[in-house]
């Protein structure tokens, strides 16, 4: 098996070259598609014949709610590499993706809510769900609170890994809770082993905005790991060089 990708992938030069080229069309494609698809939900999408107008939440709350769950699985995978290899573009990964993924679990937190107080009567109950859904915004906090108040960046790297990996284990308990446990919260509208249980005209809006949130994280993942590196290679020639030519 040819690895040369990877070593690639490990190289903070290569990665910023390589990632200046698609930074703006992911992030571009990205926002126009999450445009479209929570525009077209909230606005054009049938009525829902029990929820009304109000299941319309979905279009927000469910593509942060992945992308939220997505995020942290990448820093699982990214804690990993750093432990096993000591590949110094994990951390970096780590501690761009960190402010993102937390973000995405606060918008998926604050649309639950909005959405939980007119279909269950309250704007928080301690749902297995909801409980693990916060918990995971919990961790991303405490990774952002270790990588910014530990002086050692060696040890900081050390234990947001390892923070990232322990807390992959919240990640089925968030997906499976519902099956598990007596929930308020309601199973998955659809999964891509299974047909949809709504109608296309609802769930393909919802597709759409999901795609969208993906490439516009990965966009802006992506820029964040490229000041991340000019900050942590700004010692090395190749920066220097870069530095010169703007005439900085």
């Amino acid at each position: 098996m040819n690895w040369i990708w990877f070593h690639k992938l490990g190289s903070p030069k290569w990665f910023y070259q390589w990632s200046s080229k698609w930074a703006l069309p992911v992030f571009s494609m990205g926002l126009l598609a999450m445009l479209v698809g929570v525009g077209w939900g909230l606005g054009f999408a049938p009525t829902d014949y029990q929820q009304g107008d109000t299941y319309r939440i979905i279009y927000l709350h469910v593509p942060a709610a992945v992308l939220a769950e997505s995020c942290y699985l990448s820093l699982g995978v990214a804690g990993f590499v750093y432990l096993v290899w000591q590949m110094k573009m994990a951390p970096i990964f780590i501690k761009s993706m960190a402010p993102i993924g937390a973000a995405m679990a606060a918008i998926a937190l604050l649309s639950g809510a909005i959405w939980g107080k007119p279909t269950w009567g309250t704007w928080w109950v301690w749902d297995a769900r909801l409980t693990s859904v916060l918990v995971l915004f919990l961790l991303y906090m405490g990774i952002i609170a270790l990588q910014n108040t530990l002086e050692d960046a060696a040890l900081a790297n050390q234990a947001t890994a390892i923070v990232s990996v322990l807390g992959l284990i919240n990640l089925p308990i968030i997906k499976y809770s519902v099956n598990w446990w007596n929930t308020l919260h309601q199973p998955a509208s659809f999964s891509l082993t299974e047909k949809p249980a709504m109608p296309m005209e609802m769930w393909l809006p919802l597709l759409i905005a999901v795609i969208g949130f993906y490439c516009l994280v990965a966009g802006l993942v992506m820029w964040r790991m490229q000041s991340e590196i000019l900050l942590r290679e700004r010692r090395t020639q190749w920066v220097k060089e870069k530095v010169m030519n703007y005439g900085v």
